[in-house]
């Protein structure tokens, strides 16, 4: 309603002007008539006529405005009606889309919060891990937690021993025991100081140095692994250099092959802890595998020995059948002995029952002679 008041005086201030502007003409044509020399009385009747059909016009005029105006203003709060519905709605979709997104991202932001926490320790652990790899005996107490957690993770306790007693005295940080009683010794202890001097080199000639300096020290590190842990016939003819960290062994690999190379001709092979993991797994297969091949054994033996027990079992039940069929025929003929007892004992009761009904006769010698003649 408060909308439409503005173009209601526009119409109205319109009406107006129209009316303003036809009292206007009568009146100039009143004043040329009333001040011409003659007036003419038909000119007069005109002029009256010509203001009265101009005071019917304008009051249609007017009255049209009315009702096109009453027509515009109902027009105009249908309209403002519907733009406020529409308003009201768009608002009401529009503040729930931002409570929505406004949890959102409050989801978002503790999800990024919690982020940042976790980043946040994880940069603390990498400064301790930093630290601890700095010191040389912090790092091999490093690789050997790793490389022992590993190796308790794949194995029994019976398949493995840390600080190992060789035959030449020297105790490897671990041997794994195979099948073929020669243990697989790994060696966790790298020289990691060349490498780190060779991530931190500036220049090209400072870089050069360090990666001589790589070259140098993994060399040595296998030549003492080889010389001191493969021993013939004692150990296996491999064994495993532990390397700690997944980004070194890829570096290694990536530009000290020819190290790499030379430790694998040198018969020591370098592992990461994936590669660790995954050949820790194959020789718990292997040892499965020699364990099952010899249950088996024991299996065959005493299929063997459950053969020759059922074999003597067969046999002592066959003379049990035949002590049965002895006992079966003797059986039979106490039966018969019996049966003949029976019938002796039915005559004898028939003897005593004639000897009664004899009443007396000779006083039961009668009786007595036909039991003596065996009747």
């Amino acid at each position: 309603m408060t909308g439409s008041l503005p173009t209601v005086a526009v119409v109205a201030i319109l009406a107006a002007g129209a009316a303003i502007v036809v009292i206007a003409c009568v009146a100039a044509a009143l004043w040329r008539a009333r001040h011409a020399a003659h007036p003419d009385a038909a000119v007069l009747a005109e002029l009256t006529r010509a203001h009265a059909d101009a005071a019917a016009r304008l009051e249609a005029m007017v009255r049209m405005l009315g009702d096109r105006q009453s027509q515009l203003q109902h027009s105009v709060n249908e309209r403002l009606d519907t733009v406020s519905h529409r308003l009201g709605e768009s608002i009401h979709k529009t503040t729930q889309s931002t409570t929505e997104n406004l949890q959102k991202l409050n989801e978002r932001l503790a999800v990024i919060d919690s982020a940042q926490k976790n980043i946040t320790a994880l940069a603390s652990q990498v400064n301790s891990l930093h630290g601890v790899l700095a010191n040389k005996q912090s790092r091999g107490a490093f690789g050997q937690g790793r490389m022992e957690i590993i190796i308790r993770d794949g194995l029994p306790k019976d398949c493995y021993a840390f600080q190992y007693t060789l035959s030449n005295r020297l105790r490897p940080d671990c041997a794994i025991f195979l099948p073929d009683d020669r243990p697989l010794i790994i060696d966790s202890k790298f020289p990691l100081e060349a490498v780190t001097a060779y991530r931190d080199a500036k220049g090209d000639d400072e870089r050069k140095q360090a990666a001589a300096r790589v070259r140098q020290d993994v060399a040595k590190h296998v030549a003492d692994i080889a010389q001191k842990y493969l021993i013939p016939g004692e150990t296996q003819e491999l064994a495993f250099m532990f390397v700690p960290s997944e980004s070194v062994y890829a570096e290694l690999h990536e530009d000290f092959d020819e190290v790499v190379q030379k430790a694998f001709r040198a018969k020591v092979i370098i592992v990461s802890p994936s590669l660790l993991m995954l050949a820790i797994q194959l020789m718990r297969q292997i040892q499965r595998d020699a364990r099952m091949r010899e249950a088996a054994d024991q299996i065959r033996d005493e299929v063997g020995r459950l053969m020759k027990d059922v074999s003597l079992l067969g046999d002592r039940i066959r003379k049990l059948q035949g002590h049965f069929n002895q006992s079966n025929e003797d059986i039979r003929q106490s039966i018969i002995s019996i049966e003949k007892i029976e019938g002796r004992g039915e005559r004898i009761q028939q003897v005593e029952f004639s000897a009664e009904a004899a009443a007396g006769e000779n006083a039961g010698v009668a009786p007595v002679r036909r039991l003596e003649a065996g009747e």
